[in-house]
C-alpha cells in the first residue's frame, strides 16, 4: 500500500515496509551514505544519512528507518547538516593527510564529503593512525590507516562472496578491519576478486601496481614488450576518459598502446576462441566418454582459487583449460616466438584486464615453464586509464589502428567473454557445430544472458539435451556447489564467474560507475556480437591456422601441454 510523506515541505510518494533512504531516492533526494549498500540490510554505522523528523524532533538514519505514514523529514536541516559535517571531522582526526600521493585522490567518497560539508578547518584532532601496510597479497594492498570502518568491505567479501577473508578485529577504538590473526592477505582465504576495492570508499584498498616494471621494460632495448587486453577492456575503458559508458574503443586503444612503446599489441578476445575450442572439446570428451560431469569452466581466477580452497573435492569437475589470458601468453612465447625469431626470454609480456585477480593467476607456478612465465606484468582497466594519462595520450585526438595479427583476429562469441553467461554461449555456439557438423538455429540464447545471478537452461545439441547453469558471485557459486555434492543438480556444464554480472563488473573496473554503466557495457558487448560477421569460435581464421600449424587438434597432445593445467587443494587461515 502507498502513501505520503512531507520531505522538505513537499509530499513524497512512500511504499509499505520501505526504509525511509529507498524512498528518499525513488524521489530523487540525495543523501549521503559511506556504511550503505544497495540491496543489503542496513547496518547504520556510518550515521551519515541521518535526517531530522520534525515530528519528534530527533535525527534518525534514514538507511534503517522505516518509512511511514504521516511523518516530517528535513534531509538538510541545519542539525543534519552540522550532524553530518561533525562525522566527517571525526572521521578525519586520524586519517592520513595524503591526499596528493593518494591512489583516490579525486575519486574518493570521505574526500568528496568533506568538500560538500565545507570541512575547511581542523576543528578536531586525533592520534594518526600507524598500522603497517599489508603488501603481502600479489593483486591487493591494504592500507589500514586509511580505513574510516564503514565495514563495506567486509560485506561484500563475507555476503556477496562468501569468502569472509576480512572482519573487525579488537575492540573498541582498537577495532581494525583484518584477516585471522591479523596475518597477511596472503595467508587468508582472499581469493584476489577485488571486489572490496570497488566499495572501498577511500584508498584503504588498491590494487599492486605494475607500472614500474612495465616502465623499465619499455626502457629496456633488449626487450620485445607486447601487450593484450581482454574483451571487456574496450567497452569499460572509455569511461575513465569521460566518454559514454559501454562506448567501444577498440581500434582507438589499439592506438594508444602504440604510441606509449608497446611493440605489439594483441586481442585477447582471439585466446577466448581459443579456450572455446579446447573447452567444448574437453565437455564433449567428458559428455561422450561418461567423464566426470557437470564440468565448470576455469576462465576466472577467483573462482579457481574458491574452488580449491572451499571445494578441493569437486576440483575433477572443474576444466583443465587455462585462462584466455595465460593461453594468449602461452602461445606468445612459443608459437608467435617461433615465428618472429624471438627468444622467450626476451620477450615482455602484459595484459590488461578487468580483473585484479589476474595477477595473482599470472604468478602462479603452474603458469611458468622452465623458468619462462605465460604473462609478466597485468594491469587493470584502472590502471591502464592511469599510465596513458601518465604518458600524455590524447584519447580523442588519435588515429584508430587494428591488433597486431596473428593473435589478433576474432570471433564475436569471444567478446562474450565479458559478460555473465558469455562463456557459456560461445561454448555452447562451437559445441553445437562440433556434434552436429551444423551451426546453431539460433546463436542467441537468451535464457542465459542478463545480469542474474544464477541462470539455467537445458539446451538441445542434436540427440542430446545439455543443461547449463551460469552463476556470478561466489555466494550463488557455493550455493550451487553445494547442491552438486549433495546429488540434486542435474546440468553438466557450469560457467562461474567470481563477481557478480562477469568481468564487465570487475574488481580491475572503474570505481563508482554504477548499474547503468555495468548494463551498459553487456549492451555493448551483445550489440558487437550483432553487428560483425563472425560470431563463432571455429570460424576465426586465425584460430584455424594456429591448429593447422602448431597445435594440430584441440585437447591433442601439444595443446594439452601449452593450454592446460592443474589445479589444487589450498591450505588457509581461516
Amino acid at each position: 500500500m502507498n502513501f505520503s510523506i512531507e520531505v522538505n515541505n513537499k509530499k513524497v510518494e512512500a511504499l509499505k515496509g520501505e526504509k525511509l533512504l529507498d524512498t528518499l531516492n525513488r524521489a530523487g533526494i540525495k543523501v549521503p551514505t559511506l556504511c550503505h549498500m544497495k540491496d543489503r540490510f542496513p547496518s547504520g554505522a556510518c550515521r551519515l544519512c541521518v535526517v531530522e523528523d520534525m515530528n519528534t524532533g530527533k535525527l534518525i538514519t534514514s538507511c534503517s528507518f522505516p518509512a511511514s505514514e504521516g511523518m516530517r523529514i528535513q534531509t538538510h536541516s541545519p542539525r543534519v547538516v552540522e550532524s553530518r559535517k561533525t562525522i566527517i571531522e571525526l572521521l578525519l582526526a586520524n586519517h592520513p593527510d595524503d591526499c596528493l600521493y593518494c591512489t583516490r585522490n579525486g575519486n574518493c567518497e570521505l574526500q568528496s564529503l568533506s568538500d560538500n560539508l565545507q570541512v575547511r578547518e581542523r576543528r578536531i584532532t586525533g592520534r594518526k593512525s600507524k598500522n603497517n601496510m599489508d603488501l603481502s597479497s600479489p593483486s591487493i594492498v591494504r592500507d589500514p590507516d586509511k580505513c574510516i570502518l564503514c565495514g563495506r568491505c567486509v560485506r561484500v567479501c563475507e555476503e556477496v562472496m562468501e569468502v569472509s577473508a576480512i572482519d573487525f578485529i579488537n575492540r573498541g577504538s582498537r577495532t581494525v578491519i583484518g584477516t585471522s590473526f591479523n596475518q597477511g592477505l596472503n595467508t587468508s582465504s582472499c581469493v584476489n576478486c577485488g571486489q572490496c576495492i570497488m566499495v572501498c570508499p577511500t584508498g584503504a584498498l588498491t590494487e599492486k601496481k605494475h607500472y614500474e616494471e612495465i616502465k623499465n621494460a619499455l626502457a629496456d632495448k633488449t626487450k620485445t614488450v607486447v601487450i593484450q587486453y581482454a574483451p571487456t577492456i574496450s567497452v569499460s575503458l572509455a569511461e575513465e576518459f569521460k566518454m559514454k559508458p559501454g562506448t567501444d574503443i577498440n581500434r582507438i586503444m589499439n592506438a594508444a598502446l602504440r604510441k606509449v612503446g608497446f611493440d605489439y599489441v594483441f586481442d585477447t578476445t582471439f585466446s577466448a576462441d581459443l579456450t572455446i575450442m579446447e573447452e567444448s572439446a574437453e565437455l564433449i570428451q567428458r559428455v561422450l566418454n561418461n567423464g566426470t560431469l557437470p564440468m565448470i569452466t576455469s576462465c576466472c581466477p577467483g573462482w579457481v582459487k574458491f574452488a580449491e580452497e572451499f571445494f578441493p573435492d569437486l576440483l575433477p569437475h572443474v576444466s583443465s583449460c587455462k585462462s584466455p589470458q595465460q593461453m594468449l601468453g602461452a602461445v606468445i612465447k612459443t608459437y608467435w616466438a617461433q615465428k618472429m625469431n624471438m627468444a622467450p626470454a626476451n620477450i615482455y609480456s602484459v595484459a590488461v584486464m578487468p580483473c585484479t585477480a589476474k595477477k595473482f593467476e599470472a604468478q602462479r607456478e603452474e603458469m611458468t615453464t622452465e623458468g619462462i612465465t605465460d604473462v609478466d606484468a597485468v594491469l587493470t582497466t584502472r590502471e591502464l586509464a592511469q599510465f596513458l594519462k601518465m604518458l600524455g595520450v590524447d584519447m580523442e585526438n588519435i588515429e584508430p589502428e587494428n591488433a597486431d595479427s596473428p593473435h589478433g583476429f576474432r570471433s564475436t562469441a569471444g567478446k562474450l567473454f565479458g559478460a555473465s553467461g558469455g562463456v557459456m554461449e560461445a561454448a555452447l555456439r562451437t559445441a553445437y557445430f562440433k556434434i552436429t557438423g551444423n551451426e546453431m538455429p539460433q546463436l542467441k540464447v537468451d535464457q542465459i544472458r542478463g545480469l542474474q545471478g544464477r541462470k539455467e537452461a537445458n539446451i538441445k545439441v542434436g540427440d542430446l539435451e545439455i543443461g547449463v547453469a551460469v552463476v556470478s558471485g561466489l555466494a550463488n557459486a557455493k550455493k550451487l556447489m553445494e547442491e552438486i555434492r549433495a546429488g540434486k543438480s542435474k546440468v553438466h556444464f557450469i560457467e562461474v564467474m567470481a563477481c557478480p554480472g562477469g568481468c564487465i563488473n570487475g574488481g580491475g573496473q572503474p570505481i563508482g560507475a554504477g548499474e547503468n554503466a555495468i548494463k551498459a557495457r553487456m549492451k555493448s558487448l551483445y550489440d558487437i556480437d550483432e553487428q560483425e560477421a563472425v560470431r563463432v569460435s571455429h570460424k576465426n581464421p586465425e584460430i584455424i591456422e594456429i591448429y593447422n600449424e602448431f597445435l594440430g587438434e584441440p585437447c591433442g597432445h601439444k595443446s594439452h601441454e601449452l593450454l592446460h593445467t592443474t589445479y589444487n587443494k589450498r591450505d588457509v587461515l581461516m
